[in-house]
This record gives structure tokens, C-alpha cells and sequence, in this order.
């Protein structure tokens, strides 16, 4: 009879737990404060630099896949040359082993995005090589079309972006973070419609948009926030549930920031990345129980019973 090393029957048992690593940290915005200094409470967080300048934000969603804004590439040819896309930082001056820089392959844009009324504002950015996942490195989870989140819940927006209108963050440009609670769509739009009086803005916030923000102002994503993760949890994980988009102005009373729902565009996704796992959030904030790792759905539960049967066969 053969025999399994007691070694390598423990890593099989632990394997689905080491595998499971989208939305799980180990461990600007304007209104917001930096980010805790280890740098690991948000590993999904991308710069993306045109000509090495920050202009824009990003989610780590595969081992090759950024999601973010599609008005943050009005230059697509250009921009897939001379963009870079950076990986596991925390302050974008202060770079550590921990970063990583990676070419653009190419960069998709939503079929329906519309500059005017930012319908389709959102953007799939492949790299060049995947990357490999470290602590500092780990993709978000991505919820399902049918996914519902709780205006009661609390979420959070990070970036690099301005901390005032107009007022860049200093260096040496350290990540911010800010929470900030959902605002559903009806409600949104009575907000804009009451502070806004131009009749092409009545309704703005369409199909495919969420709101986030506070109704008195004050904490708001800002310019160079875009693209950037509104991130919400769900049974312990983090899910990706919008995309920094637009905005009137960054935190005025009345005026919340607005986003691109990835819910809405998760059919979108799929089809670009085929082998891409989403996990359902219900009002309770619970998931699917499957996990995504490297683009491919783990049911643990069964992998694990079926490890400890093969591993003990051959005890």
C-alpha cells in the first residue's frame, strides 16, 4: 500500500482554504482618511498611469483582468501603449518589492458607452502577463446580475484622487479610503433633481447606476478617483459593487457620486472572461459559497471531502 507523506496530506486538506482569495484582505478621496499603513486592507486596488502619470483607478478582478471606468480611456491605441497599470501599492511615490507594474493588452470599452450621459461607463483593462496573488496582490469578488445589496450597508470607496475639488492629494500620494453608505437609484435621482434645475439632468442616474455618498455632502470620491472600487462586504468577503463614474462636483450636500453597477454589467464581464466566477449577495448580504480563484469556481465543501477520501484511500 501506498503511502502519502503526512506533509502533503495536510496541504491537500488546507488546499481549498489557501485557494480561496477573492474579496479576502489579510488582514482620494475626498472626506477620507489614508488607508491603513500595512497596505493590505485593499489588495484589489490598481493604479492605472498614462505616461506614467496617475489618471485613473482600478479593481483587481483575475489574475489578468483590471475592471474600471471607460472614461478613463478616450484614447484607446495610445493609452494601450503607453498605459501601465500598477499592482500592490500603497503609496504611489514610495514604491516597495510589494509592487507591481504591468503592461496593457488590450483594453475593452462597454458597447453602449455614452460620454454625454455615462451610460455603459465602464471598462475591462486585460494585462499583459497575470500577475501572481500575494497578500498585497488579491482580486475582489465580483457579484451576479441578480446580486442586492442593503441601502443600510455601509461601503467604501479607495483612491489617489483629489482630497478637494481642485486640490490635489500630496505627496507622497498615499491611498485614501472613505465609507460611505448606498443610495438606491429613485431616491438618487430625487436628490439631483431637487439641487439640480437644467432639465436635460432630470433623472440622471440611469440603468446600470448606483449611488453611494451622504445627503449632507462632505465625503465623496473625486477627480482621479475614477474607475476606482466601491467595495461592500458580503459574508465575509468584499464585493466589487460599483465603479467610480461621475459626479456633480466632489461632495456637495445633495449631490452623491454615482457609479457604474457591476451587477448590471456582469453578463458583459462573462462574456469576455468566460471562466469568470460571481457569487450572489442577497438583502441578508450572504453568497453563493463559491469563491473565485484564478477565474475558476470552487465548491469547498465538496473539494474538501473529496481530498480527505483520496487522501486516505492511499494511506
Amino acid at each position: 500500500m501506498s503511502m502519502v507523506p503526512f506533509s502533503l496530506a495536510v496541504w491537500l486538506l488546507l488546499l481549498p482554504v489557501l485557494l480561496k482569495v477573492c474579496g479576502k484582505p489579510a488582514q482620494r478621496i475626498m472626506g477620507g482618511e489614508p488607508a491603513p499603513s500595512d497596505g493590505l486592507s485593499w489588495p484589489w486596488q490598481v493604479s492605472i498611469l498614462y505616461r506614467d502619470q496617475p489618471i485613473c483607478g482600478g479593481a483587481l478582478i483575475a489574475e489578468k483582468w483590471v475592471l474600471s471606468a471607460a472614461h478613463c480611456f478616450p484614447n484607446i491605441k495610445s493609452q494601450t501603449t503607453h498605459s501601465d497599470v500598477v499592482l500592490g501599492a500603497y503609496q504611489l511615490l514610495n514604491t516597495s518589492s510589494n509592487t507591481v507594474t504591468s503592461d496593457i493588452q488590450q483594453i475593452i470599452l462597454h458597447p453602449t458607452y455614452d460620454s454625454d450621459s455615462s451610460r455603459g461607463d465602464i471598462a475591462l483593462v486585460e494585462l499583459k502577463s497575470p500577475v501572481s496573488f500575494t497578500k498585497y496582490i488579491l482580486p475582489i469578488c465580483l457579484p451576479e446580475t441578480s446580486a442586492k445589496f442593503s441601502m443600510e450597508e455601509s461601503c467604501y470607496v479607495t483612491g489617489w484622487g483629489d482630497i478637494q475639488p481642485g486640490v490635489e492629494l500630496p505627496p507622497p500620494l498615499t491611498l485614501q479610503e472613505v465609507k460611505v453608505p448606498l443610495i438606491d437609484r429613485e431616491k438618487c435621482n430625487s436628490l439631483f433633481n431637487a439641487t439640480q434645475h437644467e432639465p436635460q439632468l432630470h433623472n440622471p442616474v440611469g440603468p446600470g447606476m448606483i449611488c453611494a455618498g451622504y445627503q449632507e455632502g462632505g465625503k465623496d470620491s473625486c477627480q482621479g478617483d475614477s474607475g476606482g472600487p466601491l467595495a461592500c462586504p458580503c459574508d465575509g468577503h468584499w464585493v466589487l459593487a460599483g465603479v467610480v463614474s461621475w459626479g456633480i462636483g466632489c461632495g456637495r450636500p445633495g449631490l452623491p457620486g454615482v457609479y457604474s453597477s457591476t451587477p448590471f454589467y456582469a453578463t458583459w464581464i462573462s462574456q469576455h472572461i468566460p471562466n469568470m466566477t460571481f457569487v450572489t449577495c442577497g438583502k441578508g448580504g450572504t453568497t453563493s459559497g463559491k469563491s473565485e480563484v484564478n477565474g475558476r469556481e470552487q465548491n469547498y465543501p465538496v473539494v474538501t471531502l473529496l481530498l480527505v477520501f483520496f487522501t486516505l484511500t492511499l494511506l
